[in-house]
């Protein structure tokens, strides 16, 4: 496994190098330690660059003499451009499995106008992503048993995401909850020009109901199964709620007291996205916790 650390002086990056380091991983993890000179911050200034890049460097040496105390593979990069773009592309070229940021905490309005590090990382990386946050009592998530909430929707990205999830190890006493939320009905692509309000015959609407409940469960059966197989314990979560995937799987994390939530992607792009939103992305953004995005 490739793990990409992509960090800079915030307190956040210092979380995901905390992080890092208390967490388990499979043998012959490597890690790269990356910081970017922002350029943007220092335009029109170019002979403060290379203090900057220098600036940088103490940070990644001591992210990257962490690591290999507890005996990682590791090393080091400084490189010069726009965070925004430079880490996908770092990540694309190193073939990395999985890109660790951190969260700066921007609200709603904010990351309107500027932007988040974290979310172009999200949307551009190749891999999968997560975003790490500290816990409540500010100590890596990984130092101690975790509650995991696995959400799925039976398609092919979530049985990737199981697997993946189900291949890791863990630490001990570990729990995972697992959630099938099922969407609110909507039939408004199913009216016609020629009949602007359809009656829906009521046998037609409990037919459409059953067969997502069916589905629903069928889809969270078949991610217990992948994670009981390994060993892993799997708790009795809230099954297949009906709503909001993003309101839902956010209130049932903060309820449980969830350490990390996993989700998988599809890999929406562009207009879709603007469009149609992203579960995923939303609950990155917006959580209490850490969220790990995982891509095939």
């Amino acid at each position: 496994m490739r793990v990409l650390l992509a960090i800079d002086p915030s307190s956040g990056s210092q979380h995901v190098v905390n992080e890092a380091v208390a967490r388990l991983w499979p043998t012959g993890t490597a890690f790269c330690v990356l910081s970017i000179v922002d350029i943007g911050r220092w335009e029109g200034l170019p002979a403060l660059l290379e203090d900057a890049k220098h600036a940088a460097q103490p940070l990644v040496e001591a992210a990257t003499e962490k690591l290999a105390r507890s005996g990682h593979e590791v090393f080091s990069e400084i490189q010069l451009g726009y965070p925004k773009k430079v880490i996908p592309d770092f990540a694309r070229e190193w073939k990395a499995d999985l890109v660790m940021v951190g969260s700066r905490g921007l609200g709603a309005i904010s990351r309107f106008f500027l932007g988040s590090v974290a979310q172009a990382v999200l949307r551009s990386a190749p891999c999968s992503v997560e975003i790490v946050r500290p816990t409540s009592v500010d100590s890596p998530a990984s130092s101690h048993a975790m509650k995991i909430l696995l959400a799925t929707d039976g398609s092919e990205c979530s049985e990737i995401a199981a697997r993946s999830v189900a291949n890791r190890p863990w630490p001990a006493g570990s729990e995972f909850k697992i959630i099938c939320v099922r969407e609110l009905l909507v039939l408004g692509n199913a009216i016609s020009v020629a009949s602007p309000c359809p009656v829906y015959p009521e046998s037609l609407l409990a037919e459409i109901l059953e067969d997502a409940r069916a589905r629903a469960e069928k889809a969270v059966a078949q991610a217990r199964r992948v994670l009981s197989s390994k060993g892993l314990k799997v708790c009795d979560g809230p099954g297949t709620p009906v709503g909001d995937a993003r309101a839902i799987l956010l209130d049932e994390a903060r309820a449980w007291g969830v350490d990390l939530i996993i989700l998988g992607s599809h890999g929406r792009h562009g207009f879709d996205r603007l469009v149609i939103g992203s579960v995923s992305e939303s609950v990155a953004l917006y959580a209490h916790c850490s969220v790990e995005v995982i891509r095939g």
